[in-house]
């Protein structure tokens, strides 16, 4: 990386931020400046190695090669054309996609909460249309402790109060079980349910990985019920777990996949419902869009994408780096780790809180040139690009370990 040309200070940056940004995140007190691979560099050209990965967003790290190269030929082409006409590039993105998840259409939205509201409106029309649930009447059942956005929808089925408090009245329509729970589950499904809306793995709430088997009991549950399964794989998709999808770990496909963050490869907005024809088909022209879904910049970056995992390298890597994360994480336990959930590279880890919460943890690892963000109290989530090398991932252990004991 070269060094950035310096104008303002990080924290002169950070207090003119203060009056003029909406206050909705609390980011760490780092202003980045570069990035290359799996490091990023601040205004000031200090370099931290990223083990957060814009929340999976940057899966094949910051300004993979082969993205950057897909995206730079195809700004000198065409970037926007809207729905409105066909565009040369949105035909391989779509059967590419389709072929990798093993589903038959792709619906083409930017962000992870447009694909979430999208499937909504999808599995709800497939219940009135197919299934034959009375107008007005259909139910999508939930897990607790859920993330799938933070739109006005999205949040009525949250159970995050931080998420919902102040934004009722809030959409009907959604019953919220307990997660890993396949008789709850089974007891809210019923002949108005269209869908159940699950995360493979649980992101937000601290990388919560179900017990073995309740993936696949989801799966005959909503068989059996003649309503969709819909896995939300936003965040655990593209080869984060070790595998494309985190599903894969119990060898089922949904009938609707959620996709998005790292489907962008960290360039632009790009996510996807992929699904079987006879879901997806229930879509007629006007009843949903988007003017930028599908747009040829996005579809040249997503397809340089599906390119990248078609190879299995990059599953390959995470399942392999995962098992030093999670040796490295067990020795830890003990020694100020409470306890940790891991999957490929991908972990949630429980600090003590007589050593910190998750926040005082993260900025005590951002002195060590680590950078990691906060879930919930204190436990700290670690995902960091899949390109990341054994003595990078090291290196975080050791900056851990040290902040620990200190």
């Amino acid at each position: 990386m070269t060094a950035p040309v310096r104008t303002r200070s990080s924290a002169e940056l950070i207090r003119a931020e203060e009056p003029v940004l909406a206050h909705n995140y609390h980011p760490l007190p780092v202003v980045v400046a570069r990035a290359e691979g799996t490091w990023v560099e601040d205004v000031e050209g200090r370099r931290y190695l990223d083990m957060l990965a814009g929340y999976s967003a940057l899966n094949f790290g910051h300004r993979n090669p082969v993205l950057i190269e897909a995206a730079h030929r195809q700004l000198d082409l065409l970037t926007l054309t809207s729905r409105a006409f066909h565009n040369d590039r949105l035909a391989e993105f779509a059967e590419s996609l389709a072929a990798l998840t093993g589903l038959d259409m792709v619906l083409p939205m930017n962000t992870g909460a447009e694909a979430v509201e999208s499937a909504v409106k999808v599995a709800r029309k497939w219940a009135y249309e197919v299934k034959g649930v009375p107008a007005g009447r259909a139910t999508i059942v939930v897990a607790d402790g859920n993330f799938h956005g933070r739109t006005t929808t999205i949040v009525s089925f949250s159970t995050d109060e931080t998420a919902r408090s102040g934004f009722g009245p809030f959409t009907p329509g959604f019953r919220v079980v307990p997660y890993n729970d396949p008789a709850a589950l089974e007891a809210a499904v019923d002949e108005t349910t269209a869908a159940v809306l699950i995360e493979p793995i649980q992101g937000e709430a601290g990388v919560i990985i179900p017990d073995d088997g309740y993936l696949t009991a989801v799966r005959e549950l909503t068989r059996r019920a003649g309503c969709l399964f819909i896995a939300d794989e936003i965040q655990s998709g593209l080869g984060r777990t070790g595998s494309t999808l985190a599903v894969e770990h119990e060898g089922l496909l949904p009938d609707v996949l959620l996709l998005g963050k790292a489907l962008g490869g960290g360039i632009v907005p790009v996510s996807a419902v992929v699904g079987r024809r006879d879901v997806l088909g229930v879509l007629r022209p006007g009843e949903h869009g988007s003017t930028f879904g599908g747009n040829p910049l996005a579809a040249a970056v997503g397809s340089a994408v599906v390119g990248l995992l078609e190879t299995g390298e990059f599953q390959r890597r995470a399942a392999e780096a995962g098992v030093l994360l999670r040796d490295g994480l067990a020795a830890l336990v003990g020694r100020g780790v409470l306890g940790f959930r891991s999957r490929g590279l991908w972990a949630g880890v429980d600090i003590d809180p007589a050593i910190g919460t998750g926040r005082e943890i993260s900025e005590r690892l951002m002195r060590e040139g680590i950078l990691v963000k906060d879930t919930h109290g204190s436990t700290i989530r670690l995902a960091p690009p899949l390109t990341i090398t054994d003595e990078e991932l090291r290196s975080a252990l050791d900056a851990l370990e040290k902040v620990l004991a200190a």
